[in-house]
């Protein structure tokens, strides 16, 4: 298992991807405990992106219960279909929202939280969890993030 990270200072965000999954798959390989596994990628992305908040919704009968994070304190419970988390839930899609602001039902955790990108998780088929990462800038993701996000959890194991 890997211990720490090598941060890569590239400004070039496909450069930072593809340094930090290697890394990721050696934080993930042996480990079969979901909540280390998961407060791993949270930490692993936020320090590598410095994004304002980091971390995993888990579905839990009708809402999305928080799960392991970096950032500030944040919502505990989502509806489906609720914000931008139970949006992405409720369509099982990748959602990049530019300004959260502009969101219809965007549920703010915080004033701070400018953009957003939400991966939904599956397990045979239904999704389990959403991955959210925030950013306190504007327009701060695109397909990029989206298809490496999406790359990172599909190692997770549900």
């Amino acid at each position: 298992m890997a211990e720490d990270l090598n941060i890569t200072t590239s400004t070039d965000k496909t450069d930072q991807y593809l340094s930090l999954i290697p890394q990721i798959e050696a934080l993930l390989y042996g480990e079969p405990d979901l909540v280390a596994n998961l407060a791993n990628i949270a930490a692993a992305l936020r320090e590598q992106f410095k994004w304002f908040w980091v971390g995993f919704y888990l579905v839990k009968g009708d809402e999305l219960v928080l799960g392991p994070f970096q950032g500030p304190v944040a919502c505990t419970r989502i509806a489906l279909g609720k914000g931008v988390c139970g949006s992405a839930w409720q369509q099982a899609k990748t959602l990049i929202v530019p300004d959260v602001d502009a969101f219809p039902g965007h549920i703010a955790c915080s004033s701070l939280s400018k953009s957003e990108i939400v991966i939904p998780i599956f397990s045979n088929g239904a999704v389990v969890a959403v991955l959210d990462v925030d950013s306190e800038a504007f327009d701060q993701f695109d397909e990029t993030d989206a298809q490496y996000l999406e790359q990172i959890v599909k190692l997770l194991n549900f």
